[in-house]
Formats: C-alpha cells, sequence, structure tokens
C-alpha cells in the first residue's frame, strides 16, 4: 500500500486529494495546523492518519517527520497562502511577505529534504508541489500587484526545478504544479474550477508521473506549464 502525505489536507484541493488517493486504496497521512477541528478530514473512511503540522513553524516540521516511519511515495506540498490584502506596490506588508515566502517557498524544500530518508525506501517516489501559474514568466498576461503570492509561487517554482535535477539519481520524481483558478477559500467565488475537476485531474498526473517529467511545471489536467 502506497503512502502520501499531504499538508494542509484540511480542507480545498488537499482535502479533495486526500479523499481520492483514500479511495483508490492508499494510505494517507494528513497534515493540519488544527486536527481537531478538522472535521470533513476525519469523515473521511480509509486509511487515514491525521497529524498537526504548521508548515511555518520549523519545530513543528521536525515533530511531523519524527512520526513518519517506512516508505514515503508521495509527498504532496498544498499547504499554502495567499499573502493577505496588502501586496500593491505602495501598500506592501512587508512582514506579512516575509511569512508568505516562509510558508510558499521554504517550507515545501524543508519538508522534501525531512522526509527525503522516507522517500529514498520507496519503489517510485514523488514530490509535488502545488505552485501556481502566477509565479510564471512566460505568460500571455504577467498580471500586476500580488507581489507576495506571486514571488513564493515563482521561487518555489525554481526550487523544486532544482531539486528535480539534484535527486534526479536517486530517481526521485519532483513537480511543481499549476492547481488552475479553483473555487476555494483562496480562489474565491468567480473561480473557472471546482474543487473536484482540479482535485480529479491532479490525482490522475500523480499517479502517472514518470522520470522523464520529473522538473517540468505541469497543469492540473496533465499538459506541460510554460515556465
Amino acid at each position: 500500500m502506497e503512502t502520501i502525505i499531504i499538508t494542509g489536507a484540511n480542507r480545498g484541493i488537499g482535502l479533495e486529494l486526500a479523499r481520492l488517493f483514500l479511495q483508490a486504496g492508499k494510505r494517507v497521512i494528513a497534515g493540519c495546523r488544527q486536527p481537531d477541528k478538522a472535521e470533513a478530514l476525519r469523515k473521511l473512511p480509509g486509511a487515514l492518519e491525521i497529524l498537526q503540522l504548521d508548515v511555518a513553524s520549523g519545530a513543528s516540521i521536525e515533530a511531523f517527520v519524527m512520526q513518519i516511519k517506512g516508505p514515503v511515495d508521495v509527498l504532496i506540498n498544498n499547504a499554502g497562502v495567499y499573502g493577505g490584502q496588502q501586496q500593491g506596490l505602495q501598500d506592501m506588508d512587508y512582514a506579512q511577505w516575509l511569512r508568505t515566502l516562509e510558508i510558499n517557498t521554504l517550507a515545501p524544500l524543508r519538508l522534501a529534504a525531512s522526509l527525503l530518508p522516507n522517500l529514498l525506501q520507496a519503489q517510485r517516489p514523488r514530490i509535488v508541489t502545488v505552485s501556481s501559474q502566477m509565479g510564471a514568466f512566460n505568460v500571455e498576461e504577467p498580471g500586476s500587484g500580488t507581489y507576495a503570492y506571486r514571488s513564493s509561487k515563482a521561487a518555489v517554482s525554481k526550487v523544486m526545478q532544482t531539486l528535480a535535477q539534484e535527486l534526479k539519481a536517486d530517481g526521485v520524481i519532483v513537480c511543481p504544479v499549476h492547481p488552475g483558478w479553483v473555487r476555494t477559500d483562496m480562489g474565491g467565488a468567480q473561480a473557472t474550477l471546482s474543487v473536484e475537476q482540479s482535485g480529479h485531474g491532479l490525482f490522475n498526473l500523480i499517479e502517472a508521473l514518470t522520470p522523464a517529467q520529473s522538473g517540468r511545471f505541469w497543469r492540473w489536467d496533465g499538459s506541460e506549464h510554460p515556465w
């Protein structure tokens, strides 16, 4: 039975991925900040383990990783933040920007590095990090504002591209993914995709990933996204 670790698994895309992997007969270790309040997550049937995890805290990540025994087949870095409302040129909240980078950029690498011994025990280890097209450079509409979120996602995509090269010889597949514009608390009600659509597409992508796809940027629907 494969073991899947999902961060930020108590709602949105993380919750849907937990449901789909459990439904597929996988063992899911779900990380969330407040397990006692993760009611929807606790109701999911299957081989589910819920552990406390605050990715903004190095101590919390260390405590989380110490509880993981045996092979980890997939690490899904899903936990993330938008970065608050003050992300403009004239109203930037710089302290919040640093926190956004810590959660969206630093934490995925810290988790990957800490869980590497477990990943190397798996037959087909995969590290998948939820990034965003808002962090891509090669887009028709680069947009404006939202500096904290955009920069954190651009940075984590590069981090994952670099990590893919470093772990290539070890057979670890590493990919950043764009989940689409999804109707979550972050995406808002006007988003074009449902959580189910995005989650199902990401599930299929993660299940089918090959070494040839490592170090490349993928959309939720399985198509490649330009950097």
